[in-house]
């Protein structure tokens, strides 16, 4: 081997034997025993602003990536048709009240014709109880021969035209009942069309109250799902946005490490994005079941693999602290302890970017 392979033989071995103790410096230290670490995705809830009723969209008055506020206005619907259903139902309404006082009017007319009626029964009553006696007296005259039969024969008919104008009578009051029962239902149908048509406005006018969208949570706008101008149906979506202030990440753990997780102990996220911040959260859910199963699990080594989903939420008032930095989608690393025993290393206490109130003046 001649001189100048030997040098290049050795720069080599200089080189690479550089290259590993880079490598080595750069290795991140070892977790210590009780913290367990999966890599996961920052998430957050979704909601979607959607249409309640199927109309034509007017207006869309935020943009994506805004900010919005609980009970923000960020669209409204066209109400014209609503409106004029309005309109129909409060004529209707004032119709069904003008039928009430009509039905009412009628009620009073046949209770009047009821008291005339009775008045006549109690007259038939009399001319009645007049013509009976007449008869019975006749019926004794007539065998003293003080009248004549025919006489007798007389005050008898008059007896039976009494009755029959009592039967008379009474069936007009018999008739004055059912017109009174029927006017009453007629009140009570117009009443009826006066709570059906009530409801229809208030129906109508919470449509329209409606039709003008607003944001349910504090969030930001992720998506403008639709534009002025389209058709849409009921229940069709026009935003949607995240909720800033309930934002998590998702990682998983195998057996052994997710058995240990209780809920609430502590985590640290660290993003990609930004690898110098280390930010505190809580473990909120642990899986009940595998979210991954090898193909199978009859010995303990195959058990070992099954994998749980964790969800480590971030405190709310550290969202609403840091809300304009707030991303979802972003990747990074979760770290948990199993342990309430052990102490987090000094690469994994809390550090937070400064803000307007922490910075020091």
């Amino acid at each position: 081997m001649n001189r100048q392979t030997i040098s290049w033989v050795v720069l080599l071995m200089a080189l690479g034997g550089g290259g590993y103790y880079y490598w080595l410096q750069n290795q991140p230290e070892p977790l210590p025993a009780g913290i367990a670490a999966s890599n996961g995705r920052i998430e957050a809830v979704e909601i979607d602003v959607a249409a309640k009723v199927a109309g034509r969209l007017d207006d869309v008055s935020v943009s994506e990536g805004d900010f919005v506020t609980a009970g923000q206005v960020v669209a409204r619907m066209n109400t014209d048709v609503l409106e004029a259903q309005l309109k129909q139902a409060q004529a209707e309404l004032a119709r069904d009240h003008t039928a009430i006082d009509a039905s009412k009017s009628s009620v009073r007319q046949r209770e009047s014709n009821k008291e005339a009626a009775e008045a006549v029964v109690r007259q038939r009553e009399a001319e009645l109880k007049l013509a009976r006696g007449n008869a019975d007296r006749a019926e004794q005259l007539v065998k003293s021969n003080a009248i004549s039969q025919e006489e007798a024969e007389t005050k008898r008919a008059e007896l039976f035209k009494a009755q029959a104008a009592l039967s008379a009578a009474e069936a007009e009051v018999a008739a004055s009942d059912a017109a009174i029962a029927h006017a009453k239902a007629q009140v009570i149908g117009a009443e009826s069309s006066v709570v059906a048509a009530e409801a229809t406005i208030q129906r109508f006018e919470a449509d329209i109250a409606d039709s003008t969208l607003k944001a349910p949570r504090d969030g930001r706008v992720q998506y403008r799902i639709a534009e002025p101008g389209e058709v849409l149906g009921g229940g069709g979506k026009v935003l949607n946005m995240v909720d800033l202030a309930d934002v998590y990440m998702t990682f998983f753990l195998p057996t052994e490490q997710a058995g240990k997780v209780r809920l609430n102990t502590d985590v640290r996220v660290i993003l990609d994005a930004a690898p110098q911040y280390v930010i505190p959260a809580k473990a909120t859910f642990v899986a009940d079941v595998a979210q991954f199963t090898p193909k199978t699990v009859e010995t303990a080594e195959e058990r070992q693999k099954l994998m749980f989903r964790i969800k480590a939420r971030i405190p709310p008032s550290l969202l609403k602290e840091y809300i304009r930095s707030v991303k979802t989608g972003l990747p990074g690393m979760a770290y948990v302890r199993l342990s309430e025993d052990i102490d987090w290393p000094a690469d994994l206490e809390v550090r937070l970017p400064e803000t307007a109130e922490t910075k020091s003046p």
